[in-house]
């Protein structure tokens, strides 16, 4: 019999929020503190979700989660893997070294300089090798590395469209250092070799922190009575094994905001706008594009490294709902950046407290004029307090608010026409919603207060696969067909169905650099989980 009910999570910064929901139907929803080990505060949230559901926990056929676990291990240079690092490239790619341009103290944190080997080897776009790989070099510095490194980092020239070096790597380190991490960079990212070595570095970095939370968290689920496979969230909003996770878990660095596109697309049914989601502290803007969010075009730095990873094109703002604000009598001098945070209930006047927050000014207004469910805390306890701001400096500010949310949204779109905007998250009723330029309309989603932990619900798989084709040799399209075939082969390696592959998008991008007609074709697919 086929489960249908549900578990999703999303760890935001300071809630963690999670729903059980059965087909389009939500039986549950919390909202939980978010713990300094993260994992605590999902289970704390299970354990809500099941009491005040009754769901019996063997009906569960899905749990997925989008996670902060590897994000905060890197930006806060805790808990990580020591990393011994194969470039295969040498005689070429020696001037800049592995490792430049990294933060001193997270160098230290994964091993340092000397666990780091340049070998000869690598591959040319067409398959030639540029020298023969030299195994007996690799096999003397996995000799040097034993004791030191518990995870593996590989990196070959070309190697995303020609792997036979870094496969060839892989199998010589499992002969000489047995069970190991080794992360190969041909599964990690995109052509450009040392963005691609970054990306790879920092995956073998964090394998464990991921490894230790899908762990606990599989235990906790056995322990109450569930035998459901565990999913993650992917950095595109589509999820992936656990098991996959582990092996590739910077593929999780921007999952939250990503969860939330995809929860306010499935809550609305609105697949192109812009997705505004609102917390305590900050604002994050997506595009959504047919259903997914947007991928960034540019680099993308994670605790100072540059990368290539694929990521969602976001623009966050310090603007939410304990965003303090400075004034002057009716005179707005400043919105931000401070923000109360968590302390919102014990700081903002709503509350009795001294600071005026975005929150207090939509009260005041009367925008927030109910409690949501979700939170323990009424949305006003000290209305005398929101009585005394006079009408012009509540006038100003929601002028200064909209007009911050207006720059943003323009600075989004890729139209001069007017989108929808979905405005989400725990602190979306503190915005204002009534004419905001560039907008066609502004809509609040049933349970728009966890539409990230509903987007983790959402049972599809994403992936996707590059190569390069000379058009002066190759047909087009059977190097795109091609392609599209390594895409939907690594989908079914993440755990998804093969059959029930779609295409998100194809990407074709000249190269400029090169001879002839070459160019790098790039597919994304989704898939279900279930058949």
């Amino acid at each position: 019999m086929k489960k249908e009910v549900r578990v999703g999570f999303d760890v935001g910064g300071t809630f963690t929020d999670g729903v059980i929901v059965k087909g389009k139907d939500i039986l549950a929803k919390t909202k939980t503190l978010t713990t300094e080990d993260v994992t605590t505060g999902i289970i704390n949230a299970l354990d809500d979700l099941l009491e005040s559901s009754q769901v019996d926990p063997l009906e569960i056929g899905m749990i997925s989660f989008g996670t902060t676990h590897t994000t905060n291990a890197i930006i806060e240079r805790k808990n990580l893997n020591k990393v011994g690092i194969f470039r295969l490239a040498a005689p070429a790619t020696t001037a800049i070294p592995p490792l430049t341009g990294w933060p001193e103290d997270l160098v230290k944190a994964i091993g340092g300089n000397e666990n780091v080997f340049i070998v000869e080897g690598g591959s040319e776009y067409d398959g030639r090798d540029i020298v023969p790989l030299d195994e007996q070099a690799i096999r003397e510095a996995c000799e040097k590395l034993k004791g030191t490194v518990d995870s593996i980092a590989v990196t070959g020239v070309f190697s995303p469209m020609i792997p036979d070096h870094e496969n060839r790597v892989s199998e010589i380190i499992k002969e000489v250092l047995g069970d190991i991490h080794i992360t190969l960079s041909q599964n990690i990212s995109t052509i450009s070799i040392l963005e691609r070595e970054n990306s790879t570095i920092l995956n073998a970095s964090v394998i464990s922190v991921m490894q230790r939370s899908i762990y606990a968290l599989k235990n906790a689920t056995k322990k109450r009575g569930m035998d459901a496979p565990l999913y993650v969230v992917q950095n595109d909003g589509s999820v992936m094994s656990s098991e996959f996770a582990i092996d590739y878990p910077i593929f999780t660095v921007a999952s939250g905001p990503a969860a939330s596109v995809r929860g306010a697309v499935y809550l609305s049914g609105i697949t192109n706008g812009v997705v505004v989601d609102v917390g305590g502290t900050s604002t994050d803007i997506g595009y959504i594009v047919d259903g997914f969010p947007r991928e960034s075009a540019i680099t993308v730095t994670i605790g100072g490294v540059k990368t290539n990873i694929r990521c969602p094109d976001l623009l966050s703002i310090a603007l939410g709902g304990g965003t303090i604000i400075k004034n002057k009598g009716p005179e707005v001098l400043e919105i931000g950046p401070e923000s109360t945070g968590y302390n919102l209930v014990n700081l903002g006047k709503s509350f009795g407290g001294p600071i005026l927050t975005v929150h207090d000014i939509a009260v005041a207004r009367g925008g927030l004029n109910e409690k949501l469910d979700i939170f323990a805390t009424d949305f006003v306890t000290h209305s005398e307090k929101i009585d005394e701001l006079s009408k012009e400096l509540v006038q100003n500010s929601t002028k200064k608010i909209k007009e911050m949310l207006e720059i943003t949204i323009d600075q989004m779109k890729t139209t001069p026409e007017d989108i929808p905007a979905l405005l989400v998250g725990g602190g979306a009723t503190t915005m204002p919603n009534k004419g905001v330029e560039g907008t066609s309309k502004v809509i609040h989603p049933d349970h728009f207060e966890v539409c990230g932990a509903v987007g983790a619900t959402i049972a599809e798989i994403g992936s996707h696969a590059e190569g390069v084709a000379d058009l002066e040799i190759d047909d087009r399209q059977e190097a795109i067909n091609h392609v599209i075939e390594m895409a939907k082969n690594n989908l079914e390696v993440a755990g998804g169905v093969r059959e029930t592959a779609e295409i998100i998008d194809i990407e074709e991008i000249p190269f400029a650099y090169m001879p002839g007609k070459r160019q790098k074709i790039r597919v994304r697919v989704k898939g279900k989980i279930f058949a």
